[in-house]
């Protein structure tokens, strides 16, 4: 009789596990290098986005909003989009530039 028996050994099992152990190791460096880059391009983008509150307070108030609080109590911006994903604080200046 001939049986059909299909299945990986334990040899073809443990060459699997080695690639795959040996590409984490090459990944994971390379991914936590890159996270102080992505949280910077963050904050540009962040900035950016509080600058477009910031000339909506304007044409709603016809003035510049103080700061970032002022922006947080009249609704334009929720209480945790204080800060930039990287912790730097955002100001806001007397001609609504943000900095």
């Amino acid at each position: 009789m001939i049986t059909n028996q299909k299945g990986f050994t334990l040899i073809e099992m443990m060459i699997v596990l080695l690639v795959i152990s040996v590409l984490l190791f090459i990944t994971i460096p390379n991914v936590t290098k890159q996270s102080s880059s992505i949280n910077d391009k963050g904050c540009t983008a962040f900035r950016k986005m509080v600058e477009g509150q910031v000339q909506a307070f304007k044409v709603d108030k016809s003035r510049y909003p103080t700061d970032i609080d002022e922006l947080v109590t009249e609704k334009y911006l929720k209480d945790e989009f204080k800060t930039c994903p990287n912790g730097t604080e955002i100001k806001i200046g007397t001609d609504g530039s943000v900095s």
